[in-house]
């Protein structure tokens, strides 16, 4: 870590301060634009592994008022950041080796609810049987869809997929093999990912 932060490339893609006025443009100039900025010169620096969290300014907890906060808050500027993280990265050649995750920790109801004790319009709340994930570059093909719901959007109809698959799939993609395991004092093997990559390509 220490070797990692000392890296003259690794500080400079950190340092915003110098970034064009085009790029922070194209990215948007908020938190999370800045932040997949960020993502893409770390990944051009020859960092492997690139977290950015999208609720530092704003909430995606949409239990109320969900529609308007989408549609007005939280899609556009998402929208416009990650086309600009994709454009990047395949300009500079590292689309193709590049793996982009976006989702979140659970799904939401298939039914909207409505707290109006708390909100003016309608919401969603926590639903953990069917989530949806997003992925791009890392050799997924575009437009592919790996596993449907149900017609409600409540349970999984087709291809069901698991946490322990999409962790397959990060690992696999970062060249961790399955077998890579630890073993604790007892020598019991411990492998550091369960479960299959998901059929991306």
């Amino acid at each position: 870590a220490i070797s990692m932060l000392t890296d003259a490339r690794v500080r400079k893609a950190f340092d915003l301060d110098h970034a064009s006025p085009k790029d922070l443009d194209r990215y948007g100039r908020n938190a999370f634009g800045w932040s997949l900025l960020m993502a893409a010169r770390l990944v051009e620096a020859g960092v492997n592994l690139v977290q950015v969290n999208l609720g530092n300014n704003e909430t995606w907890d949409t239990h109320g008022n969900a529609f308007p906060h989408l549609k007005d808050k939280l899609l556009p500027p998402t929208d416009k950041s990650l086309c600009a993280l994709i454009g990047d990265l395949e300009d500079r050649g590292l689309l193709n080796d590049t793996l982009i995750v976006m989702g979140g920790e659970f799904g939401r109801t298939p039914r909207l609810s409505t707290l109006t004790q708390h909100y003016k319009g309608p919401g969603r709340d926590h639903w953990g049987s069917v989530q949806s994930l997003w992925l791009a570059g890392g050799g997924v093909k575009g437009g592919k869809v790996i596993g449907s719901s149900d017609k409600t959007g409540g349970y999984p109809a087709t291809e069901p997929q698991s946490p322990e698959n999409l962790g397959a799939t990060i690992y696999s993609h970062l060249g961790v093999p399955k077998s890579v395991m630890w073993k604790d004092a007892e020598n019991r093997p411990h492998h550091v990912y369960h479960g299959d990559p998901m059929p991306i390509g």
